[in-house]
């Protein structure tokens, strides 16, 4: 008896899909960390550490994220509105999740 395997393929856009996720989660949980760090910082103390940890991770993801949506629009066959979306979701914090979220609902990470 012989075992035949079967390749399975993956989509062409999952792995830029994978990549996207990622650093739009990243650059969310980011946001929030400096969010955190600003409430610390501005209201509950004088504490800087938050800020200075958060604030140069949150700057260094907030360009990968740029880059990425950059990257990533054409194989995943963006529309120039859909990328300016994705561009946009970059500012308000947390954001950069919903787009994420909305992307998968609506197949454009496929």
């Amino acid at each position: 008896m012989t075992e035949t395997t079967t390749a399975v393929e993956t989509p062409a856009g999952s792995k830029h899909a994978t990549v996207f996720r990622a650093v739009a989660i990243a650059e969310a949980i980011s946001w929030t960390g400096l969010l955190i760090g600003m409430l610390f910082k501005y209201v509950l103390s004088d504490n800087e550490i938050g800020v200075k940890i958060f604030g140069p991770v949150h700057g260094t993801i907030f360009i990968a994220y740029v880059i990425t949506v950059l990257a990533v629009r054409k194989p995943l066959r963006w529309s120039v509105p859909v990328t300016l979306a994705a561009l946009a979701a970059s500012i308000p914090p947390l954001f950069t999740w919903f787009f994420e979220l909305w992307a998968q609902r609506t197949n454009r990470l496929s």
